[in-house]
């Protein structure tokens, strides 16, 4: 290897490396040992012949060495590829080659045991590795295994031999060029198996493969697909995750009593000489190939993409609603799947209640999207009809990754045997039974947060009765429509229960949700933000969406506010009411509370506690449910999520109702008639209560309320024809 050639190539790499958009993530580089190194890995792509061994050397600082195809090896190209440790697979004493720089540890050796490029990702076969490609199918290669056990052997060969000074120690020194028996490494060599993986796959033409069609004739198809697919990964900043995994050790191998009979056999024999010993060697060699290959495909990283393609693949079906496609994900990400020993994407990791709402990271919708340009799926309405025959894997092996990445998708984590019982299980099950589970889990989690909550920020005298604070489900016969209710700030969800007991009088399903920060004490409210509140809610609406056909959403105060919020963005929900919405407090302390906020925070930071102001008082209307002491922060976070709001408003499509209090002292109604001006709904009706106070949906004259927000409901419902 040409050292000079080398550290230029890793100069060009390292550019490359920097300037591309891809995120590289690394996992348990901790796992690399010290001493010479076999890295077995997966082969899909290009780059993992031009990045990995930057990747390798950087971590390592030894210069790294790769197989190359001997196609390669041609003119000043295969010179240079030489001269900066590519070596051709059929090149002369190839192996003797690698054992020896294995031997005195100069160099890490870089090997993919798919022997090629393994574009279909299909490479379980009956529950066997098997490797797919253009020309037919073949197993993995042992020559990993094989190298690493040989150059294991020579090792104690030669150190064994030597240490009684035998001739046959000298000629093996010789033999591999070595000039001592000093330069022998004294560790063993290690095999690491590596798995690298992509997300999100998207194969498009990039500008790299329009520079390429217009600078050069007669380009192979298969060298414009790679260009498509890998230029797209380094352009468009996909996430490459390298997982190392646990070293494989190779001594315990060797230490066999045939195997050991000829490694301290004292008569000569040849490199490629047969030996007694070669069977042993070979069922060992074949034993490591299987370890490493289940090392390698078991540290895929499970992204949505794989569960959206599993789940459409393996549902018997051929018509399927789209959100019985996203509830059945869901219940992977959040349950099953963190139940078992997989490595997920950060992705996955998060919370995934976007899946069953507005799927707003649009990971259900760039999939879906996907499938449908390359007819995997059509569309019609809410329904999805799946192409079974473009779901298989049996189509060009060159263009796979164009024409049918969803079958790339699936198979790539076949290899993961208790992730694909998961799939099949929850791909078998019957919608309904989907629905429930995933209303059950929720409700579930609300409550455990609750109580949660409640434990930790319990305090004897200001904290409210659990019967005030916890959220709950009122049932009914029917499943035809639920009801989210959503109460106010610094209440709780007793403040929407008279209301909700009258629509459940009415038919209605209805779940009254608890905002985060609410129902416990003023200073758990003082640490949550409008996004915390926004995603109670979207909890809220996934349980009521999972229980009934249509699905309407209403508040109080802040709560009407954080209904439209939802209804903005969600627009199957049939109906949206607000009932004195905080579009303009009428308290002029409000226009303070920014720059107090502020403040609070600066002393924090510099230490100055005791000067915080972070409570008010709060004169509240219905003590028995409010907070008496409201967080300076929490009036922040609600102004911004009215700031947020108004530029949402016009997005709102469904029936929608406002009601205000006429003489509310708390909510000025000329913003609330402002909001309500601002929705972008046809069907709207603004609603003037005759009132002097602000809790309107409690006490004298709720009744009428009621009534109006009933009235609306059901009208909304007989409007509403979109399928849940």
């Amino acid at each position: 290897m040409n050292k000079f050639a080398f550290r230029t190539t890793g100069l060009l790499v390292k550019a490359l490396y920097n300037l591309s958009k891809a995120r590289f993530h690394l996992h348990d580089p901790e796992n690399i040992p010290d001493g010479p190194i076999i890295f077995v890995v997966n082969h899909f792509t290009r780059l993992e012949t031009f990045l990995f061994p930057y990747v390798v050397y950087t971590l390592t600082k030894k210069p790294v060495w790769s197989l190359a195809s001997a196609e390669l090896f041609r003119g000043a190209f295969g010179e240079y590829l030489e001269k900066v440790g590519a070596l051709s697979n059929k090149a002369p004493n190839r192996d003797q080659l690698i054992v020896k720089t294995l031997l005195t540890d100069e160099a890490n050796w870089i090997i993919f045991p798919e022997g090629r490029m393994v574009k279909n990702k299909k490479i379980i076969e009956k529950g066997k590795f098997i490797i797919s490609y253009a020309g037919g199918k073949h197993p993995p290669h042992t020559g990993a295994a094989t190298l690493a056990l040989r150059t294991e052997f020579y090792r104690r060969r030669i150190l064994g031999l030597a240490a009684t000074d035998h001739a046959e120690a000298l000629r093996l020194l010789e033999l591999f060029q070595i000039e001592d028996k000093k330069d022998i490494e004294k560790q063993p060599v290690k095999i690491v198996p590596v798995n690298i993986s992509y997300y999100p796959l998207r194969a498009r033409e990039n500008i790299l493969s329009k520079m390429a069609v217009s600078l050069m004739r007669n380009i192979p198809e298969r060298v414009i697909e790679e260009i498509m697919t890998e230029g797209s990964m380094l352009l468009s900043g996909v996430d490459i995750d390298i997982h190392f995994g646990v070293p494989i050790d190779i001594q315990s191998s060797i230490d066999m009593k045939p195997i050991r009979k000829d490694v301290y056999n004292q008569a000569s024999f040849g490199f490629d000489d047969p030996i007694p010993s070669k069977k042993y060697l070979h069922r060992k060699a074949l034993r490591i190939m299987n370890a490493y290959m289940s090392a390698i495909y078991g540290m895929t990283t499970v992204n949505h993409d794989h569960l959206f393609a599993s789940v459409l693949r393996t549902m018997p079906r051929r018509r399927i609603g789209e959100m019985d496609l996203r509830r059945r994900v869901y219940l992977l990400a959040n349950t099953e799947l963190k139940k078992k020993t997989v490595y997920m994407h950060r992705s996955l990791e998060e919370n995934q209640i976007s899946l069953i709402t507005d799927d707003r990271f649009r990971k259900f919708s760039d999939f879906i999207d996907l499938a449908v340009e390359r007819g995997v799926v059509t569309r019609d309405g809410r329904w999805l009809f799946k192409n079974v025959s473009r779901l298989s894997s049996g189509m060009d092996f060159n263009r796979i990754r164009i024409d049918n990445p969803i079958a790339v998708m699936a198979n790539d984590v076949e290899p993961l045997a208790d992730l694909q019982r998961l799939i099949k299980r929850i791909s078998m099950l019957p919608g309904w039974w989907v629905r429930r589970r995933v209303a059950d889990l929720l409700q579930k989690q609300d409550a455990s947060e609750f109580e949660r909550d409640y434990a930790l920020f319990f305090q004897p005298g200001e904290s409210k009765p659990k019967a005030v604070c916890a959220p709950f489900l009122l049932k009914n016969r029917s499943r035809n429509a639920g009801v989210l209710l959503i109460h106010g700030y610094m209440a709780a969800p007793a403040e929407v229960k008279a209301l909700a007991g009258y629509l459940g009088r009415k038919g209605f399903w209805v779940y009254a949700v608890r905002l985060a920060g609410h129902g416990t004490v003023p200073e758990d409210l003082a640490q949550k933000t409008y996004p915390d509140w926004i995603r109670s809610v979207e909890v809220g609406y996934g349980i009521v969406s999972s229980h009934c056909r249509n699905v309407l959403v209403g508040g109080f105060s802040a709560g009407g506010g954080l209904a439209l919020e939802i209804a903005s963005r969600i627009p199957s929900i049939a109906g949206v009411f607000a009932v004195g919405p905080p579009a303009r407090l009428r308290n002029p302390f409000a226009k303070l509370v920014p720059g107090l906020d502020v403040l609070n925070k600066s002393l924090q930071k510099v230490k100055m506690g005791n000067l915080l102001k972070k409570f008010v008082e709060n004169h509240a209307e219905h003590p028995d449910i409010n907070y008496l002491r409201n967080p300076i922060s929490g009036v922040h976070q609600l102004e911004r999520l009215m700031e947020m709001l108004h530029d949402r408003l016009p997005l709102i499509g469904m029936p929608a109702l406002v009601i205000q209090s006429q003489g509310d002292p708390v909510v000025d109604p000329l913003g609330s008639k402002e909001l309500f001006e601002k929705i972008g709904s046809v069907e709207k009706e603004y609603r003037m209560v005759d009132s002097e106070r602000h809790g309107i949906l409690l006490g004298p004259g709720s009744e009428e309320v009621h009534r109006f927000i009933g009235g609306f409901c059901r009208h909304a419902l007989n409007l509403s024809t979109i399928p849940q």
